[in-house]
């Protein structure tokens, strides 16, 4: 079986992806996260789960490298990760009784080839409008200053959002598992046997 790596170091997409039981290493990659100006947040999430690919390539030139990323986008405007409290309760303001685009983007690349092949998976979320008291107890609950939006979908999180409209119940959390086993069957790894 290929090598696989996972250019990521979020404990988040390693859950997801030890649900497929594949073999496989982590490394950390060398990506500056910023969105381009003017580029649209589908754009930016896609070219970063590229880049991260790319990234952790040289290290790994005969394995496949699954990158990813996500990018909230609310009207347009991108929220990455927030990374302290006081902007995750500003992302968190800004997203009350709002519906947020979750872009979620997965690359795999054959380092070997160079063939890259990229699914981007959009999650529509309705938030509800909550006191201010409550989403700073959910912040001092789950701290998600590493998570796009500054909510955890998967844990107490869900206590913000009133709905929730995705073809991958996966792709909210950061990997989009239904569209990654599409692309590595592309490659030839198939989590089933065959």
């Amino acid at each position: 079986m290929r090598t696989i790596v996972l250019a990521s170091t979020s404990p988040y997409r390693r859950a997801l992806l030890e649900r497929l039981r594949l073999p496989f290493h982590v490394a950390r990659p060398a990506v500056d996260e910023a969105a381009l100006p003017g580029e649209p947040p589908a754009a930016t999430a896609k070219r970063l789960a590229q880049a991260k690919a790319r990234a952790v390539a040289v290290d790994y030139r005969e394995a496949l490298i699954i990158g990813a990323d996500q990018v909230a986008d609310v009207n347009g405007t991108h929220l990455g990760k927030p990374g302290n409290f006081t902007a995750a309760l500003a992302q968190l303001e800004q997203m009350q009784g709002r519906t947020v685009m979750f872009h979620t983007a997965v690359a795999v690349l054959d380092a070997a080839s160079g063939d890259l092949r990229t699914a981007e998976v959009p999650t529509r979320v309705r938030f509800r409008t909550l006191p201010r008291a409550a989403l700073e107890a959910y912040l001092r609950l789950d701290e998600p200053y590493d998570c796009a939006g500054a909510a955890k979908i998967e844990s107490a999180g869900i206590a913000l959002v009133e709905s929730v409209e995705a073809d991958d119940p996966t792709a909210l959390i950061g990997l989009p598992l239904i569209s990654l086993t599409s692309l590595l069957s592309a490659f030839g790894v198939f989590v089933l046997p065959r």
